[in-house]
């Protein structure tokens, strides 16, 4: 499917309580930003969907509760500036039917212990098939077993850090200014033993 310039494709892998997808909506309309979003996100948990109109949510998402509302009740939003999909069901197999060029991952799956099936070379070998080929993939994982999934599939890895959050990865099929290069070469010569997770 060929993508209108206009627009940037996001996917959110596992939707939960929709914090990325919310936070990037916030500031989308806080900053008035002149094109359109399509955010694509599994979710396996279809009963957290069909609550999240009975949530508290931060003040900072009070004007975006009609999209809330309308994602718990139809999994779908669309209107001239948004268009918001879930999929109630497998991650892994939406992005293998996923027809869209994806711009940008939000990587925040259950973590690796808990969900491996969404951290191994053979899932970011899918990831990479559905981005653009200067999309940028974000996760809170800075494992090492992570990195080297990542890196194994020719992603460049970079540490995302600042003094309000935790450290935290970036990673792109590109070189990418702004952000600290994780030296992989040197990560596995100290850790020999290292492997990524396989499916």
């Amino acid at each position: 499917m060929t993508k209108d310039l206009q627009e940037i494709n996001i996917i959110d892998i596992c939707f939960g309580l929709g914090f990325n997808t919310l936070s990037t909506i916030y500031y989308y309309k806080k900053n008035n930003i002149n094109k359109k979003i399509n955010i694509y996100s599994p979710e396996l948990d279809a009963k957290l969907v069909k609550r999240l109109k009975n949530f508290t949510y931060p003040d900072e998402f009070k004007d975006i509760t009609y999209i809330i509302d309308a994602l718990s009740n139809n999994e779908i939003f669309v209107d001239d500036e948004l268009k918001i999909e879930l999929f109630l069901g497998d991650a892994r197999e939406y992005i293998r039917n996923l027809d869209v060029k994806i711009d940008i991952v939000y990587q925040d799956a259950f973590s690796p212990s808990v969900n491996p099936i969404l951290w191994t070379k053979e899932y970011f070998a899918e990831i990479k098939n559905i981005m653009d080929g200067k999309g940028i993939l974000t996760t809170y994982s800075t494992a090492l077993k992570t990195r080297l999934a990542l890196w194994e599939n020719g992603f460049n890895i970079y540490i995302n850090a600042g003094k309000e959050f935790r450290q935290a990865t970036v990673a792109s099929l590109t070189e990418i200014d702004g952000y600290e290069e994780v030296d992989m070469l040197h990560k596995i010569k100290c850790n020999p033993s290292i492997e990524a997770l396989k499916d």
